[in-house]
């Protein structure tokens, strides 16, 4: 914090505006940014890798796995996001204290379910009681990004399903002419040139990716929103140093802000890896990228 903070004399437009927005809480917002940041890096990879195993599961030739990965793509699709990170997150949290609560409780004679309440014994709580306070937002954030995996996961599967059966029929066929076993024909053939039909729909999918980071303080995450929301709200000088009216419209117009720029700046970085893959691809986009270098 700014040295001239500590003065009251000073404190006036500027110079106090400098001294508000450099306070403790302050930082949380801007170490916030960071925390979506760092969900959308890992669940990014990890909903591909749900998308991917979806999609392989739905077009198996075994049945069962065909079944499961249909039902996934259509059972998590078919639920509204909200309701979904609402009701996974609760059941998934109680399901992990249910087993320890079997495995570290033994002699517990009490029903764990009394009403509407759910009582485990205090071994058994995620995280526990005394752990530290990391521990509480690892575990939280962990959920979160795991929520978000299996949401948009059964999106990418549905994305990269519809890419996968738009690869030509007559390249697999052509690849299985030259003696490649099914194995080498899907890793070396189908795969590869699946990408450049599946960009288009997992770019859309990763710009509601990014707005639907908001959902993070449903999850107990104390995101850019909760923050928003907090330090914008109105604050007297009954208990803060730095009292303001309600100025939450303020700090979410800064919110809309960043999140224009940055799908911005994901649109040219989704559009510069569009044309690398397409180039050399019998597709429009490669058919148009051959004649403008005639």
């Amino acid at each position: 914090m700014f040295s001239f903070c500590t003065d009251p004399s000073v404190l006036s437009d500027w110079p106090w505006m400098a001294c508000y927005l450099t306070t403790g809480k302050h930082m949380s917002i801007y170490l916030s940014v960071f925390t979506v940041l760092a969900l959308l890096a890992v669940t990014a990879p990890v909903a591909l890798m749900f998308g991917f195993g979806g999609a392989t599961a739905a077009r198996s030739s075994v049945l069962p796995l065909r079944w499961f990965g249909k039902t996934y793509i259509a059972l998590v699709r078919g639920v509204p996001d909200i309701a979904f990170f609402l009701f996974f997150v609760i059941a998934l949290d109680q399901g992990i204290e249910y087993l320890r609560h079997k495995a570290l409780c033994p002699d517990w004679s009490e029903p764990i379910r009394q009403g509407n309440d759910f009582v485990v014994c205090q071994a058994a709580k995620m995280p526990l009681g005394n752990a530290p306070q990391w521990v509480h937002e690892t575990y939280g954030f962990s959920l979160a990004v795991l929520t978000f995996a299996i949401v948009f996961g059964a999106f990418a599967a549905n994305v990269l399903f519809g890419a996968m059966r738009a690869v030509p029929r007559t390249q697999l066929e052509t690849a299985e002419a030259y003696g490649m076993t099914r194995r080498q024909t899907f890793w070396r053939v189908l795969v590869p040139q699946m990408w450049v039909y599946a960009l288009p729909g997992l770019s859309n999918l990763w710009m509601v990716l990014i707005k639907a980071t908001p959902l993070l303080f449903l999850l107990g995450v104390e995101d850019i929103v909760y923050w928003a929301r907090e330090l914008g709200g109105t604050k007297t000088s009954r208990f803060t140093d730095y009292p303001h009216g309600d100025w939450r419209m303020w700090y979410f117009l800064a919110l809309l802000v960043f999140y224009l720029i940055f799908t911005r700046v994901s649109e040219v970085v989704l559009g510069r890896l569009m044309n690398r893959l397409t180039r050399g691809q019998a597709t429009a986009g490669g058919e148009a990228q051959r004649k403008a270098a005639v």
